[in-house]
């Protein structure tokens, strides 16, 4: 038997932050020690993820994944390929049960869940069940955890931090000349755009020098799913863009006219969204800010600033890229949190 002990997922667990999940009990077959076996449907499922769904590796790791779980707790004994035509109810509720009785957190029973009701969908589109045995743990609920937001002042500070970074760090034993001034134009553009336009992180550093037209001040984003959308830069953006790629001239990594990544590293390679978050860390103790605040708050404070001044959900649910309206609705829901606690503040018989 093949030993996954170095891919094992508590590992990862750790690394991202989130509650291992148990060991096995003795003699006990786990996710990560089912044999070998060749399952046609999984397959032509993970076929049907990647080219008709656009699936990132990453979700089929997880689908995969999540998918050999059920396989190990809820059929430990078939080792020939899984009959999936005799998947019923009562097992899709035991695997519910197993995985809430071992101490996993509610969200992650929810996506495990998920991904097991998006397999049985796909076997009924394929005519192999009737109906999804999943389809009846829908009443397991997501609880709403409300997104942490920068208030406008925050923000501020926070896309002012760059330039007041590498004044006070002059660069070390960098490539380019000149490395601190183009750190900070690079960086400052970057924060800039990613609030004035509501961006993912993996959406600004994966934007292309052809992707931005300066003169209408517009730009087009490829987001989840590969869906491209048009968004629309304020004049601080524009502003710190051109002076970013003036910057980024000067340093010999090429101007507005080259061709490659929009944002690069001092090596004129792709920024990465690791080197994003590294950064992002220095700029928040330097703007003292929350240091477990991440660049997607950005995102979120985005959209609460632009409801806060009056824009409707419909026009912000297009902004963000969002394919479902109740996505963006809980941004409404921090809203009115936000009246709740300053009508309790500000009224005399509140």
């Amino acid at each position: 038997m093949a030993n996954h002990q170095s891919a094992h997922p508590n590992s990862q667990a750790r690394r991202a932050g989130r509650k291992p999940e148990p060991p096995p009990r003795p003699g006990q077959r786990t996710a990560y020690n089912q044999p070998a076996v060749k399952d046609d449907l999984r397959e032509s499922f993970f076929q049907y993820l990647r080219h008709e769904r656009n699936a990132s590796p990453h979700t089929l790791e997880g689908y995969r994944r999540d998918i050999d779980q059920f396989l190990a707790l809820v059929w430990p004994d078939r080792t020939n390929p899984p009959e999936w035509r005799q998947l019923d109810v009562r097992d899709a509720r035991r695997f519910a049960v197993i995985l809430q009785t071992r101490g996993l957190a509610r969200t992650s029973v929810l996506r495990k869940v998920s991904c097991l009701r998006s397999f049985a969908r796909y076997l009924v589109r394929e005519e192999i069940l009737e109906g999804n045995p999943f389809a009846s743990l829908n009443r397991l609920k997501r609880p709403r955890r409300l997104p942490g937001v920068f208030s406008v002042e925050e923000v501020g500070r926070l896309l002012d931090a760059p330039e007041e970074y590498w004044r006070q760090h002059p660069a070390g034993q960098e490539p380019t000349e000149n490395f601190a001034e183009f750190a900070s134009r690079r960086d400052q553009a970057l924060l800039e755009t990613i609030y004035s336009a509501g961006l993912r992180v993996g959406e600004a550093v994966g934007l292309d020098l052809s992707d931005l037209d300066l003169l209408s001040a517009t730009f087009t984003v490829r987001g989840k799913g590969r869906k491209e959308r048009l968004c629309v830069l304020g004049t601080p953006a524009l502003d710190a863009l051109r002076t970013y790629l003036q910057a980024r001239q000067k340093a010999g990594l090429g101007g507005g006219r080259s061709r490659g990544p929009l944002f690069v590293n001092a090596r004129g390679g792709r920024l990465t969204a690791r080197s994003v978050q590294r950064n992002f860390k220095l700029y928040l103790q330097q703007a003292k800010l929350s240091a477990d605040s991440t660049p997607h708050r950005l995102r979120h404070s985005f959209a609460t600033h632009l409801l806060d001044a009056g824009a409707d959900l419909r026009s912000v649910q297009e902004m963000l890229g969002h394919s479902s309206l109740s996505t963006t609705q809980i941004y409404t829901h921090i809203n009115a949190e936000r009246l709740i606690k300053a009508y309790r503040q500000a009224h005399p018989r509140a």
